[in-house]
């Protein structure tokens, strides 16, 4: 496949100190940019962000129109998010004002330096139940307020670019899994099982296991969101366009980490998703993206990570 020639750029990147963004920021100083990272820290680390970007302690809720006029980004990467589903659905304003008026501040803020936004969104949260790969014009149905919430903001985005002839993608992830994921939200399944092995714990399969998700490794995850510099608007779904079940999850968990030990099962959990996965052809065909890490090989990384951590 033909990579794509990105020009070095101004970058902001939002969440950057967290689990996705600090990969994207990691892709971004290795081509070259200059990288302001902009994180609450309330989940984001300081540690995860390399020395030669720079971070502005600050939250996407309040204005940030002094740190953009400072900056003047040619790009922004929005990754700052709200991203637990449960916790969108027992303060779904809280949700709401992060989700949808923080990305409300930071298109108002990139107006004013005619930056384009690359803007992270959700897949399965997005579409609901999924019984074929969901393509991007699939109807939308979610089942959350974060859900909804992401949706609404990729409206916020389509209005902008019709109302200012702006250029702000929108990438649909899949279930990310990786090095540096909290074990914490709906989306950390895969470092809550390897984190439970680490320590010898037995892990839980809600239900009976064969709900089945798209998963996508982080590092594929980088590469989609910087492939998707200088595109001209658009809405594309980032996966594998395979799916795998929990109960199938856990085993190649199990496996690379060496352990026999058998997960528990507990009871479904009322209103998740039995089938969440994405079509990525889109994004092969405008974006020349192409997931590249297998399933296995990807949690292998994930289990030596948190042997160094």
């Amino acid at each position: 496949m033909a990579v794509r020639r990105m020009r070095r750029v101004r970058t902001i990147v939002t969440g950057g100190a967290g689990f996705i963004g600090s990969h994207v920021v990691d892709a971004l100083v290795a081509r070259g940019d200059e990288v302001a990272v902009v994180d609450s820290l309330v989940h984001g680390r300081k540690e995860n962000v390399p020395g030669a970007a720079v971070l502005h302690v600050r939250d996407i809720r309040e204005p940030l129109d002094d740190l953009f006029d400072d900056i003047r980004p040619e790009l922004v990467f929005h990754l700052a998010a709200q991203a637990d589903v449960r916790v969108s659905v027992e303060d779904p304003v809280d949700d709401a004002t992060v989700n949808v008026l923080g990305s409300v501040r930071i298109l108002e803020a990139a107006r004013r330096h005619g930056a384009q936004i690359v803007f992270s969104s959700t897949g399965g949260a997005i579409y609901g139940e999924c019984a074929e790969p969901a393509r991007e014009d699939d109807p939308c149905e979610p089942l959350s307020p974060y859900g909804a919430a992401k949706l609404a903001a990729e409206e916020y985005l389509r209005t902008y670019n019709r109302l200012y002839e702006t250029r702000h993608v929108s990438l649909r992830f899949g279930n990310v899994y990786g090095p540096r994921q909290d074990p914490h939200g709906e989306a950390g399944v895969v470092a809550i099982f390897l984190g439970a092995l680490a320590r010898g714990e037995q892990a839980k399969i809600f239900g009976d296991g064969l709900q089945s998700r798209d998963y996508v490794y982080v590092g594929d995850v980088a590469r989609a969101t910087l492939s998707a510099i200088g595109q001209d608007r658009g809405v594309f779904n980032v996966g594998t366009g395979q799916a795998t079940s929990v109960v199938d999850l856990y085993e190649l968990c199990a496996r690379v980490a060496g352990s026999e030990v058998a997960a528990e099962h507990a009871p479904a959990r009322l209103g998740e998703l039995q089938r969440s996965v994405l079509d990525p052809s889109l994004a092969a065909h405008d974006l020349g993206f192409a997931p590249m890490v297998e399933l296995e090989d990807g949690l292998r990384s994930t289990w030596d990570w948190i042997h160094q951590v």
